[in-house]
């Protein structure tokens, strides 16, 4: 069965992992090699010296061939596949397989290369030993995947389209483990329903992709519910069995075999995006570390110094990707009736932001040390602790309050909500007291979205840094 880009991502991961695993069994092969040379003397089974071998240093020219090489022999019979319904005789048997394929290469490798310096204990050792690994590894993942398909908080959330007939169809279709990764938040009958029915489903249920089983569906209500996914910044999933046609930026992938016409609005999932993760959390977790232990208490200390009725941080419901709410951290630098004198201060003093988000750069209900932790940013570090628990990334379009999203006059608004929300964007960096139009901003955080690349990010960190430190565009 042919696998979807997620699931190919997925199984490389695996073999990256596996293979270092096979490395690791080589390593402890050679620490144990003296051990169980002196054991195997005493038995009688070897005669020798106990340093008669340069260890792994010796199998190196083997190791280049066969961690690599093992991944892929696992993969070429059915090891990575399926991993609910497999029962350990089938791994033994897939890595059985595989062992024959490994040994003969490197046996033919031995006498072409003529290498005589090989311990055999080492690579009888270490076979066991990355067996041990390779299942151990393979039940831990059994048993995330068990908990990920029994947690229904895990599942991807997605919107049928299409008739009853059709999506029955469509699932009966489909392969069960298939199934279980999502689950069913709404079905959507073009044939009953409204296209401006579809658009507020979209913003309620909050989701990220939308399967069309378009059978028995007119296409020009097909592409109106398409264009309003591509809007947002949400991806439409079409059973494309039967479709013949151009759209924008088109992409074909397949779930449980079954072809599907992807159109994607937002960067594709790659080893890119994987690297932009790893970079949110292990960078995060660094400057946060070090926040707290340099400043985080002392500014916890100002604050209730400068405002003590209020708490310390500042929490707020905000909107996450694609709308879904979560709660973000921040140094609280208002008085604690801020929320409350929020429709007098907008009615006194105005607004400085056009659209739906309130700026005003002199706010007064911010206390005096409030304004330093604004103008230096450092009421942002918490925020470090959102990118760490996963509902924010370091670069992204900064999150705006629920409330401020409810009143977005144009649908083409949200698709800046189509990815994670950051702590830093092309706005922060680009003098954000210039901008007064809240069109421009969202056209900026549009531009990040359509451009997005992994140097980009480097890119608007790396100009992050003096922005901050000469308080460019602070407020």
């Amino acid at each position: 069965m042919a696998q979807g880009r997620k699931e190919a991502l997925s199984v490389q991961a695996l073999q990256f992992v596996d293979a270092a695993f096979v490395y690791s069994a080589f390593v402890i092969g050679a620490l144990i090699r003296n051990p169980v040379r002196a054991l195997t003397q005493k038995l009688g089974i070897f005669k020798g010296g106990l340093v008669d071998d340069p260890g792994l240093s010796g199998l190196m020219p083997l190791l280049f061939v066969i961690i690599p090489l093992t991944p892929i022999a696992l993969e070429a019979f059915g090891f990575y596949r399926h991993p609910l319904r497999k029962r350990v005789r089938d791994s033994l048997l897939q890595m059985f397989k595989s062992l024959i394929i490994v040994g003969v290469v490197v046996g033919a490798l031995i006498v072409f290369l003529q290498i005589k310096d090989a311990s055999r204990i080492i690579l009888g050792s270490a076979v066991p030993i990355a067996v041990i690994f390779l299942l151990m590894r393979e039940s831990l993942v059994r048993g995330i995947v068990h908990h990920s398909v029994r947690a229904e908080d895990a599942k991807e959330a997605v919107i049928y389209v299409g008739s009853e007939e059709a999506m029955v169809e469509f699932e009966r279709a489909m392969p069960s483990e298939i199934l279980a990764d999502y689950k069913v938040v709404a079905h959507f009958d073009p044939s009953s329903g409204t296209s401006e029915e579809f658009n507020s489903l979209l913003k309620k249920e909050s989701v990220g992709r939308v399967i069309f089983a378009p059978k028995h569906t007119e296409f020009g209500d097909l592409a109106v519910l398409v264009e309003i996914c591509e809007v947002q910044g949400v991806e439409a999933w079409i059973s494309a069995d039967f479709i013949q046609t151009q759209v924008a930026r088109p992409d074909f992938d397949n779930m449980g075999g079954k072809p599907m016409l992807v159109l994607r609005s937002t960067p594709e999932l790659s080893w890119a995006l994987w690297v932009k993760g790893a970079i949110d959390f292990i960078g995060s977790a660094i400057v946060l570390t070090s926040a707290i232990v340099l400043i985080w208490w002392w500014v916890a200390i100002l604050i209730k110094i400068g405002s003590p009725r209020g708490p310390i941080f500042f929490r707020q419901k905000r909107a996450g990707r694609y709308g879904k709410p979560f709660t973000m951290w921040k140094f609280r630098t208002m008085h604690p009736d801020a929320e409350e004198r929020l429709d007098v201060i907008k009615a006194e003093k105005g607004n400085e932001m056009s659209g739906p988000v309130f700026k005003l750069e002199n706010d007064p209900r911010v206390f005096s040390f409030g304004r330093f932790l604004r103008r230096t940013s450092i009421d942002e570090l918490p925020q470090l602790l959102n990118v760490i628990k996963g509902d924010m990334s370091l670069v992204g379009p900064r999150p705006l309050p629920l409330y401020e999203v409810d009143q977005f006059a144009k649908s083409e608004h949200r698709r800046r909500l189509s990815v994670k929300a950051g702590v830093t964007c092309l706005w922060q960096i680009g003098g954000r007291n210039k901008i007064s139009s809240f069109e421009d901003w969202v056209r900026l955080d549009l531009k990040y979205i359509d451009n997005w690349s992994l140097w980009l990010d480097i890119k608007i960190l790396l100009k992050t840094v003096p922005a901050v430190l000469f308080r460019r565009g602070s407020k």
